[in-house]
Formats: structure tokens, C-alpha cells, sequence
């Protein structure tokens, strides 16, 4: 089984970069008193002026060359642990920085692994060349610990179908949190800024909730538009709190402010889902997992509640036998509704395929490949995870789909696909 003819690899690979790192909390240990980082603080109080300033100094040697405002991370840091280490008397200037300081920790957000990219057209498209776009390209990023944060990069598509990406932003950010309480709470979202002057190449959003805790994975982004013209670019992911996962949504108009909160209802409770770019008789619809095993479609009126969704796409071709999931939002199209998928064959080899659904009710399957799109080649079978090919979105360029996908959980690389070939091909 070989993939479809028409499918063309883009000689571009998006590798993980340990030397990027972001500042996060520290928490130092797991006693529910706090007891030790009372202890630490308390140190920290017991030293004079003069060792402060100097402790200071070399922290601020060694960190802010390669992160931005180092102290008003520190500083807020402080805030964050003042009200559980117990001082009696509040703490201002270098020695509070320097308690902040005990607090964080760098990290290699995109140390082992850099995959499952979803693209978007970015909301800034002024100075594009004619007949190109600039888009987004989410990733997951994962460091130490198998912690999965999103990561940025941006980039043109020529009039040909052609990528280029811009360069990287020097530095790593962590957007932000606007109000603290948001996150205190499993049910509860959050809220985050980055300031201007970043690139969005630059920003990481890390997970800062409960139910995020181990990770916010497979970011699948939509460019949405409401009835009344109003856009808003949402993403769907998975939250996971290392005990279980639920269901999140993304919202942002500028990729400057984001908004984080959980989807509730039955729906939420599987993986991969993925919003549909505009309402459909008036209503939101969803495409998710339920099961496990097949692609299943909800509708609801409110785009945080969802409801049991009906099951439109099972496994039928041996490379799909394990399941079948999509692979980002659909695509709308004059023949219909295009979803890009992926299936799991024996092996636990992973293949990309794609099926069409009616524009007026997706419900009903209007035809799928036979046989992949793309699988792993001789050099993409080997990695973190091997035998994977994974995206969790497309761009539609004219007559021509720009897919980004993951190799073996390892990195990202990229292909075209001509629209009329790919819909010819369905059966």
C-alpha cells in the first residue's frame, strides 16, 4: 500500500529545539501545609541586604539575556506563593524578586518533540503578495516530563501552493494570566495576554489550569464566522490533568488575548474534536471521538455544551480496523464538507485519508478514499512514537490543500494536495 500519487512532500521539517525555554512555576514539593516552601522563603528573609542584591545580580546575569521581563516574572511569581509562605510582614524590592526567584523554573517547552500542527490564515494579511496568504501553524510542543504546551510559528503560502516560514523570535514567552482565580477551580477556564512587541512565534501557552496540568494537546484551530460576519479563530484540545482528560476550547480574535475554557456535556468526555468553520441551520456542529473508535457529529446552540453526537464515518478499509478520527475542522467546499482523517491499521500504523460530507447535512457521507493519502515513508516510520502520520488541520489555498503533519510524534513536516485529484479519488 503506497500513498496517493498526487500527494507532493514539501522539503520543509519543523524539528523540536531544546534551547528554547520558557519560565515556569516551581512547586516544591507535594506537602499540604506548604512546609517547605515556608522554609524556603524563611531562608531567604534570614539573609542581609547585601547577599540579596548579589544573589539577585547573578540570577539576572545568568537568565535575562534569553528571557523577557525576567523581574516582573519573579515579581509575579511572588504574589502568586506570598499568601502561603507565611511572613509576617510583606516583602518588597530584591528580596521579594529573589523569593519569586525560588519559585520558577526554566523549561524546554519543545525539548523532546514538536508535531500535530493545525494552520489557519493569519488575521494580519496586509503586504501579502497576490494570490498568497499568510498563515498560523500551531504545534504541540513537549519538554520534560511529557509536558505538552502550544507553540507558534508563522509563514506564507505562494500563489503555487508553496511554504515559506518566518524566522523564529529569539526569545519565549508565557502569556500573561489576567485573573488568577479563573484557574483555581477544575470547572473554570482562564484568561491570558501576551503584550505587544512579541511575535507570535515567541509565545507559548503553557498549561496553567487543573485540568491541564500534564498538558494541552492537539490544538485543531478554526477560522470561524458567525452570521453577522463576525470572526473569531477558536481551537479545540485536549486537556489532561495526569489523572484524565476533557475536552477545552481556545478563543481568540488577535492571538494576543486568550481565552481558555472547558466544553462541557457527553461529548467532551472523548478526544479530537473539531469545530465546524460556521454555524449549519443556525446551530454550532462539532465532529468528535465518542468512542474511540469512530468520527461522530453533535449540533448545539451553546459552544460550550454538547451534547451525543451520531456516528457519520466508521472504520471500513483495513487501514482504519482500529479507529478513525478526523483530522482538524472540515473544510467547506461547492461538493461539500472535506475532512481530512486518520486511521489505524495493524501495527498501530497510522494513515492520513479523507472523506466528503453534504454541505447542508453533514450527517450524510458522500463518498472516502480507499486507500491513504499518506503514510509513514521509509524516513518517517522511526521516532518517539513509530509508524505515526498525524495533522490536526489543513489550509485551503485555492484548488489546493496545504497539510501539515507530524512524523512518529517526533517533528512536523508539510504537503500539498490538489483538490480536484483528491475528490476524484474518493469513492
Amino acid at each position: 500500500m503506497t500513498n496517493a500519487a498526487f500527494v507532493e512532500r514539501l522539503l520543509i521539517i519543523l524539528r523540536p529545539d531544546p534551547s528554547r525555554v520558557v519560565i515556569r512555576p516551581y512547586v516544591p514539593g507535594a506537602d499540604g501545609d506548604h512546609a517547605r516552601a515556608k522554609r524556603i522563603a524563611g531562608r531567604v528573609m534570614k539573609l542581609g541586604d547585601a547577599a540579596i542584591t548579589v544573589e539577585l545580580n547573578d540570577l539576572m546575569r545568568d537568565f535575562a539575556g534569553h528571557h523577557a521581563e525576567v523581574e516582573a516574572v519573579f515579581a509575579q511569581r511572588y504574589a502568586e506563593v506570598q499568601g502561603v509562605i507565611g511572613n509576617d510582614a510583606p516583602v518588597v524590592g530584591d528580596r521579594a524578586l529573589l523569593i519569586g526567584a525560588y519559585f520558577c523554573q526554566e523549561y524546554g517547552y519543545e525539548a523532546a518533540a514538536l508535531f500535530n500542527p493545525s494552520i489557519v490564515p493569519h488575521p494580519d494579511q496586509t503586504g501579502v503578495a497576490d494570490g498568497a496568504v499568510r498563515f498560523i501553524l500551531s504545534l504541540r510542543a513537549v519538554g520534560e516530563g511529557h509536558v505538552s504546551s502550544i507553540a507558534f510559528r508563522t509563514g506564507v503560502c505562494d500563489a503555487s501552493g508553496d511554504i515559506s516560514l518566518d524566522p523564529q523570535g529569539p526569545r519565549a514567552i508565557v502569556p500573561w494570566i489576567q485573573d488568577a482565580s479563573l484557574g483555581s477551580s477544575p470547572a473554570a477556564g482562564v484568561r491570558m495576554r501576551c503584550e505587544d512587541g512579541y511575535a507570535l512565534s515567541e509565545i507559548v501557552i503553557f498549561p496553567s489550569t487543573p485540568s491541564q496540568r500534564n498538558g494541552i494537546e492537539d490544538l485543531r484551530l478554526v477560522k470561524f464566522v458567525d452570521a453577522d460576519g463576525t470572526i473569531t479563530w477558536y481551537g479545540t484540545y485536549t486537556a489532561y490533568s495526569g489523572d484524565g482528560i476533557r475536552q477545552e476550547l481556545l478563543r481568540t480574535t488577535d492571538f494576543r488575548a486568550f481565552a481558555l475554557d472547558p466544553i462541557r456535556g457527553p461529548s467532551a468526555a472523548g478526544k479530537g474534536m473539531a469545530l465546524f468553520p460556521r454555524r449549519i441551520g443556525g446551530r454550532y456542529a462539532m465532529l468528535g471521538r465518542e468512542d474511540n473508535e469512530t468520527i461522530s457529529l453533535s449540533f448545539s446552540n451553546d459552544l460550550y455544551e454538547w451534547p451525543t453526537g451520531t456516528t457519520i464515518v466508521e472504520p471500513h478499509w483495513p487501514w482504519e480496523f482500529v479507529q478513525i478520527g478526523n483530522c482538524g475542522s472540515p473544510i467547506e467546499l461547492d461538493e461539500g464538507w472535506l475532512v481530512l482523517t486518520h486511521g489505524v491499521g495493524a501495527m498501530r500504523n497510522y494513515a492520513l485519508g479523507a472523506c466528503l460530507l453534504d454541505r447542508d447535512d453533514p450527517t450524510k457521507l458522500l463518498g472516502r478514499m480507499t486507500l491513504p493519502l499518506v503514510r509513514p515513508d521509509a524516513t518517517e516510520r522511526k521516532g518517539y512514537v513509530p509508524n505515526v502520520v498525524y495533522s490536526c488541520g489543513v489550509l485551503l489555498h485555492g484548488r489546493t490543500l496545504v497539510l501539515p503533519y507530524a512524523v512518529a510524534d517526533s517533528f512536523t513536516t508539510f504537503a500539498k494536495i490538489p483538490i480536484d485529484q483528491l475528490i476524484d479519488a474518493m469513492r
